[in-house]
């Protein structure tokens, strides 16, 4: 029986592990964790019956605790709460599937008390790999990615050593304005972007994906996770989200991971590592794959990925002002606040301006997410 708990329970990832869960009987949920969806929240609490929750606002904590009060469950908030269900005697793996450097803590105390992890929360290392990975090693836990290129990569990677790797190729559908310009871009509004060919994702990360940002990311995601260069990770354009990541060998080999685009594959490959399930669901057809298109990234058009590519070469505290900034601009994106092509524009002005930490500590990220947060902010109001 595996024993898991769930940060981020009512997302994009969450909802799709519960579904994972939902078609097994061997696998327990202990704890749970979201934000601010307390219908579901309520929901995934009577189907499953996990014995400890966590909420972000106390307010919602106590709506929800009046909710489940005929059920033997204890609801905490604030990251005490999600900490709390990290940590929980129970669990063996926890799949951290929130959104933001919220994660950061959370993830940390896991690891801390050995927990094995089911990465869906990239941030987490985009701002803090140089401590999480080694503190992993450390506690000998195990981090399993869940991101769809990351997971690609992970298996591609088994029964090969680490020496033997030339370079990861990163694969990218290229987002709804793939092919288009910088100034084809200026009127874009929220709904276009909110439009992706592929993938069901989330508001925000189907923003990022959009913008490539996302890619960039999961570049300095992958640099910690695979111990790789950011010059060794090459980003490809593959449309047609068939193949989701490759890793070429010395030898001039490369391994390649394919299927149909859906995120139950990799969530319940972290599930069930090191074998495989059955998975329902449809199957690649050779006979019907007419072709597999592969393209160069527009790095001028797309300049978040050269922005996460140059903050993932400097590494410090840089990567945190990427993602805060990011992060900021996004939110305010969507509130129909900024215009799309300010957000890359806001990222490189914080970067620009930033005053480098080469090693930062936790509270050192943290009070760096800060101050970006802030900068977007004034660079927005002035």
């Amino acid at each position: 029986m595996k024993q898991i708990g769930i940060l981020g329970s009512t997302g994009s990832i969450g909802t799709q592990t519960l579904e994972v869960v939902r078609s097994r009987n061997d696998i327990r949920v202990w704890g749970l964790a979201a934000g601010g969806n307390i219908r579901l929240l309520e929901q995934q609490i009577r189907e499953f019956r996990p014995r400890l929750v966590a909420v972000w606002e106390e307010e919602k904590a106590k709506d929800l605790r009046e909710r489940t009060a005929d059920l033997d469950v204890e609801i905490q908030s604030g990251m005490e709460g999600l900490c709390a269900v990290a940590v929980m005697p129970e669990i063996q793996l926890l799949f951290t599937a929130v959104v933001g450097m919220i994660g950061i803590r959370p993830t940390i105390a896991a690891i801390e008390a050995g927990k094995d992890i089911g990465l869906a929360n990239k941030e987490t290392l985009v701002a803090a790999g140089h401590i999480i990975m080694p503190l992993a090693k450390e506690k000998q836990v195990s981090i399993l990615p869940v991101d769809s290129e990351h997971s690609a990569i992970f298996q591609a990677l088994q029964g090969n050593e680490k020496e033997e790797v030339k370079k990861i190729l990163l694969t990218a559908s290229g987002g709804p304005f793939r092919g288009k310009k910088r100034e084809e871009l200026r009127h874009i509004q929220v709904e276009d972007a909110l439009r992706h060919p592929n993938w069901e994702m989330g508001r925000k990360i189907t923003i990022d994906s959009s913008t490539m940002i996302n890619k960039g990311l999961e570049v300095i995601e992958a640099r910690w996770l695979f111990d790789v260069l950011p010059e060794n990770i090459q980003v490809v354009v593959q449309p047609q989200s068939v193949i989701h990541s490759m890793v070429e060998y010395r030898d001039g080999s490369v391994m390649a991971q394919l299927g149909t685009p859906d995120m139950r594959l990799p969530i319940q490959y972290a599930l069930s590592y090191p074998h495989r399930w059955e998975l329902s669901g449809e199957r690649l057809d050779f006979w019907t794959l007419s072709r597999l298109d592969f393209e160069k990234p527009d790095l001028e058009t797309f300049q978040g990925l050269r922005l996460a590519y140059e903050a993932g070469r400097r590494g410090g505290s840089l990567p945190t002002v990427l993602n805060a900034a990011n992060e900021l601009a996004v939110a305010r994106f969507l509130e129909k606040k900024i215009g799309y092509l300010d957000i890359a524009d806001l990222i490189e002005g914080c970067m620009a301006c930033h005053r480098f930490i080469e090693d930062p500590d936790l509270a050192q990220i943290l009070e760096t997410e800060k101050w970006a947060h802030e900068e977007v902010e004034r660079r927005i109001g002035r």
